[in-house]
């Protein structure tokens, strides 16, 4: 069996691989093919890339697992040919992102985002930050209540905090999207981690902004068209919430976008998934689906219906 890999890294987080597994390297969509595509049967694809990765699959007649490295799937659901099964990487980024999580908001009540660029300034801006907050006894509302969903609560739950959790639908003490309209006055924070489909592709509109309460904080870990831009642009430019933002939709921000220069915004260049622990995680996992899928067992975290 031909094993396409993202990085070269990866043969040794790997470990021994099973007899009869060929490991090649693809570092990313245009680099040189380590081999000829269609003899590849399993693929861990870069993650960068987009549409021109996922057109690669066109070339690989052969191939039966695409083993992404991300916990998102949505640029390649209904992308591959029926006899392809597609596994996302879910589990791996719990901590990295539900850490994001936890520093962004911390960052944003405490307008750490406001003093550091009053430092670059060589400002003294004691008297700029009177409404800090804390996180303490905050009413925090998690939409996305899979793995990081979990994580995150588990990290904020210390603090103090009242959680709710929202998934696609009700069960188990989670509340539905549907209750979203009456949930959303009641929240200090808004945290999405729910993954992009057709139906939460601009959930976050002006109706959902506009049912926020005052000098509440939306947090946005998951993917940047959840939200639609321009309501969202439009409600944070009355200044009447905050946000702190991994991802946006155009990603990256243009260099004149509004978001980049207000006040009340955080943002960070999609980083929330990206520490050391991620590529060790990652690549465990890669082995564990390569044994067995070698060994004809069951694969785990596979992509269905978008999820």
């Amino acid at each position: 069996m031909r094993l396409w890999i993202a990085g070269e890294q990866g043969r040794e987080l790997m470990g021994p691989v099973p007899d009869g597994v060929e490991v090649q390297v693809l570092p990313a969509w245009d680099a040189p093919m380590p081999g000829d595509p269609a003899t590849v049967e399993f693929w861990v694809p870069p993650l960068l890339g987009g549409a021109d990765t996922v057109a690669l699959t066109r070339r690989m007649p052969g191939l039966r697992v695409v083993q992404l490295l991300s916990a998102g799937a949505d640029a390649w659901v209904g992308q591959l040919d029926s006899g392809v099964t597609l596994c996302d990487a879910r589990g791996v980024h719990d901590v990295d992102v539900a850490e994001w999580v936890v520093a962004a908001i911390l960052s944003s009540l405490r307008r750490l985002d406001y003093l550091a660029r009053a430092q670059h300034e060589h400002r003294f801006a004691h008297a700029d930050v009177g409404d800090a907050d804390e996180l303490s006894g905050k009413h925090v509302i998690i939409v996305g209540a899979g793995s990081i969903g979990q994580a995150t609560a588990v990290r904020l739950a210390p603090f103090g905090v009242r959680l709710t959790y929202v998934a696609h639908t009700a069960h188990d003490g989670m509340h539905s999207v549907d209750d979203l309209p009456q949930l959303l006055p009641q929240a200090d924070i808004v945290v999405l981690l729910l993954p992009l489909t057709a139906q939460t592709r601009g959930m976050v509109n002006t109706a959902f902004l506009a049912a926020m309460a005052d000098g509440a904080l939306l947090v946005n870990a998951a993917r940047g068209p959840v939200a639609d831009t321009e309501a969202l642009v439009k409600e944070l430019s009355t200044g009447r919430i905050r946000a702190a933002l991994d991802v946006t939709d155009p990603e990256p921000l243009p260099a004149d976008h509004p978001l980049w220069d207000m006040p009340n915004v955080l943002y960070t260049p999609h980083i929330g998934g990206g520490t050391r622990g991620v590529l060790p995680r990652a690549y465990r996992l890669v082995a564990d689906q390569v044994r067995r899928y070698t060994a004809g067992q069951p694969l785990i975290n596979k992509v269905e219906g978008g999820y």
